[in-house]
């Protein structure tokens, strides 16, 4: 058999579902594995790998091309059912980082190196066999260690849990932190999760106070509203993208221009050298917030707090 018939062959073996059977999840695991088409199996290897990578060695190794923005159908269809499975893991990052990267796990590299080039043999592998026999276990061991690993935030006096990474540990700061100091019985309208895009969306809610969202738009990472002072919080939490710049500012106004409270743009950082990379492209009437530094900000507003103290 070629690689591409083995490769099914070894997904049906293992009980994988039709669906996660297909060709695109059949050259998924075989990039994973950098097996080109006459790489012997038992030199599958389970180096870090991005999304954009298995695109370019499928394309380059098997001569599949798949458009750049069919990753969102790399995840959907291969990625999350294959880490469920134990197949492959990620290395905890936030899924926006530029080091998020995935991997076979160690216990399945040991299989795909089991497999016998030119072989039919219906005849199980050792490797096969034992992982099959700990299949159950080693789901819950990845799922448990993904667990570990994720934060529990409190957003509106309900409980959540982010998942793990720099730009979440910045957002809960920013629920739990900068929103009792300065946006004292505000409620959160949107925040989202680097996972799960729309952890909170009260659509209904932004939609009362005139927004307008289509499926284009582009969120801010926090938005907290004050009842009491009819004042909007529009937050960026920024670990390496995105800062309340005047190009970000005017994106935010297109989509609210019908808001009538009282809006305040935030950049908030983890810590003053993240501030200093870019504090050069925040735009004027506009705060800052750093949270190694929680009881303080900087207002980027002229003269409206020029005075004696």
């Amino acid at each position: 058999m070629d690689k591409l018939e083995t490769a099914k062959s070894l997904l049906g073996r293992i009980n994988m579902p039709l669906r996660q059977q297909s060709t695109l999840c059949c050259l998924t695991l075989l990039a994973m594995a950098h097996l080109k088409e006459d790489t012997p199996w038992a030199e599958a290897t389970n180096e870090w790998i991005r999304i954009h990578d298995i695109i370019s060695f499928i394309a380059e190794y098997y001569g599949v091309k798949y458009a750049e923005n069919s990753r969102e159908t790399f995840r959907k269809q291969a990625i999350h059912p294959f880490k469920t499975a134990a197949l492959i893991e990620d290395n905890g990052l936030s899924t926006n980082s530029p080091n998020f990267r995935y991997r076979i796990t160690s216990e399945f590299l040991t299989v795909i190196c089991s497999v016998k080039d030119n072989c039919d043999s219906d005849k199980e592998s050792d490797a096969l066999i034992q992982f099959l026999r700990m299949h159950d276990t080693l789901s819950d061991i990845y799922a448990s260690k993904k667990k570990m690993q994720k934060m529990p935030v409190r957003i509106n006096n309900k409980d959540f849990t982010f998942s793990p990474g720099k730009h979440n540990q910045l957002q809960k700061a920013i629920l739990e932190e900068f929103a009792p100091r300065f946006a004292p019985h505000s409620e959160c309208l949107y925040v989202g999760d680097t996972i799960k895009k729309d952890m909170i969306k009260d659509v209904e809610r932004l939609s009362s106070l005139g927004f307008e969202i289509t499926l284009h738009d582009k969120m801010p990472d926090v938005v907290l509203y004050r009842e009491d002072k009819n004042w909007i919080y529009f937050i960026e939490a920024v670990t390496s993208v995105g800062p309340m710049d005047p190009k970000r500012i005017l994106e935010i106004e297109s989509m609210t221009s019908n808001v009538t409270a009282g809006r305040i743009y935030v950049t908030a950082f983890l810590d003053f050298g993240t501030f200093k990379k870019f504090s050069g492209r925040l735009a004027w009437e506009t705060e800052v917030w750093i949270a190694d530094m929680p009881d303080h900000m900087i207002h980027l507003n002229g003269d409206r707090f020029l005075g004696p103290r």
